[in-house]
């Protein structure tokens, strides 16, 4: 099994960065991964996909946060990051790494699953 590990969030001022990382931890034997992406839940909110990469294809952004984040992978690192930039009050939520997967068994398909991460805090705010 796999768990994924979040870190990076805080407390920053409008118009401020922050980086976000998604480390996977443990072994991934049996799984090969089709898509990474970031969601975000902000209070009273339901959870909104942010950003997605998949294996092999172009990372995609909802409007809101197009040309302002990128989700970069780097493979050797098992890691996921986030970069956000010109960061806005509504960013503000709990933001949380996904990584969906196939479980394999002696290399064939047998199920798809997903992987989340423990959620961090993003607090934009003067």
């Amino acid at each position: 099994q796999v768990q994924l590990v979040e870190s990076g969030g805080g407390l920053v001022q409008p118009g401020g960065s922050l980086k976000l990382s998604c480390a996977a931890r443990g072994s991934p034997f049996g799984i090969k991964i089709k898509k990474m992406a970031w969601y975000r839940q902000a209070p009273g909110k339901e959870r909104e996909l942010v950003a997605d990469i998949p294996s092999g294809g172009e990372a995609n952004y909802a409007d809101s946060v197009k040309d302002r984040f990128t989700i970069v992978t780097d493979i050797a690192k098992n890691t996921v990051y986030l970069q956000m930039n010109s960061l806005k009050p509504e960013d503000t939520a709990v933001y949380y790494c996904n990584v969906h997967a196939l479980a394999t068994v002696r290399g064939v398909v047998v199920s798809p699953h997903d992987y989340w991460g423990q959620g961090t805090q993003v607090t934009v705010s003067s």
